[in-house]
């Protein structure tokens, strides 16, 4: 227990936040309603997310909680290869191909206007 606070319990927000100062330590919320990890094996996707970000003499940090969905795998959704045939002209199974491929909505645009 620190000192003159009675306990974190006790603890006036405003006391919190002069500490947290002192030690070089801010925190902000972050507004986000889903979170994306890429992994070299897939993904994974936190929705609902409650987001803090946290910063520490120059050293940035988040903290991530909410309902986990973890993908395996690269997966294709319908609205990907429709915005690829969109930029591209490309057909259904052109787009699809190249997303295969590339794993990136960039690239695969890339690939097929070239």
């Amino acid at each position: 227990m620190l000192p003159g606070l009675g306990g974190l319990g006790g603890l006036n927000p405003k006391k919190m936040q002069a500490m947290m100062k002192q030690l070089g330590l801010s925190q902000e919320e972050i507004d986000a309603s889903r979170v994306i990890i890429e992994k070299e094996s897939g993904r994974i996707i936190i929705e609902n997310p409650s987001v803090t970000k946290i910063e520490m003499n120059g050293q940035e940090s988040f903290q991530i909680s909410g309902d986990v969905k973890e993908e395996l795998g690269f997966v294709i959704s319908e609205e990907d290869i429709k915005t690829i045939q969109g930029k591209t002209g490309a057909s259904e199974k052109q787009a699809r191909k190249a997303l295969e491929e590339t794993h990136d909505i960039a690239d695969a645009i890339l690939k097929l206007s070239s």
